[in-house]
């Protein structure tokens, strides 16, 4: 094959992967959403500063009430570990899509890492302990109470820390299989843990077929 006919085809293939992004990122700017963080940061904050697990019963109820089909139900929520970055965590996975998800998260233990980086916007309101954020490019970190709710913007990256006792409510908006990535290096590489990896990937796809059949039911299929 000759050096022409090579950055030809290396051209064609730039070409497709540039129109991809551009096509999906258009896709996100204009597709209608489920959630919106302003909406998922004003049902948390009612609670915060409570116990976390009554806090979470009350905020799954009021979830479940404004937004009838996109929750899991309570035999499909399950606290998992997850382990990035250099921290671990455990996240309660109430709503999944491939442009949405909510989750409830935090840790009983002091941890913090390397936040990664997201074709994906995450905000998380506090309801317990601190969250601890410096973000990049800055000398100066900022620290988050319960009532708080910080973003986390498409593509950047922080470093960050929890308190033990830290629960907060999560929600992210963007190319959510794009987190995964980044979600279960760890559990596949470093702790090789199968059983969390199964777990993880089992309640994603529960969450997708719940959302797949909210819409059949909304477009009149069944």
């Amino acid at each position: 094959m000759s050096l022409v006919t090579k950055i030809c085809k290396l051209c064609v293939f730039l070409g497709f992967t540039i129109l991809a992004v551009l096509l999906v990122k258009h896709w996100l700017a204009t597709k209608q959403y489920v959630f919106t963080k302003e909406d998922v940061a004003k049902i948390a904050t009612q609670y915060a500063g409570q116990d976390h697990e009554q806090a979470f019963a009350k905020i799954v109820v009021e979830l479940r009430k404004r937004y009838p089909g996109h929750i899991l139900p309570d035999e499909d929520l399950q606290w998992v570990f997850v382990n990035a970055g250099g921290w671990m965590g455990s996240m309660c996975l109430l709503h999944g899509s491939l442009t949405e998800y909510v989750l409830l998260f935090g840790t009983a233990l002091d941890t913090g890492g390397h936040s990664g980086r997201y074709w994906a916007e995450i905000s998380d309101t506090i309801i317990s302990g601190t969250f601890h954020q410096w973000k990049e490019g800055t000398t100066k970190s900022q620290l988050y109470y319960p009532g708080d709710t910080l973003v986390h913007g498409v593509g950047e990256a922080a470093a960050v820390q929890w308190s033990s006792g830290t629960w907060m409510v999560e929600y992210g908006r963007g190319v959510i299989p794009s987190t995964l990535g980044f979600a279960l290096a760890d559990t596949m590489f470093s702790t090789l843990d199968p059983l969390t990896l199964l777990h993880t990937a089992r309640i994603y796809c529960k969450a997708l077929l719940l959302e797949a059949a909210t819409a059949l039911e909304h477009y009149g299929f069944f």
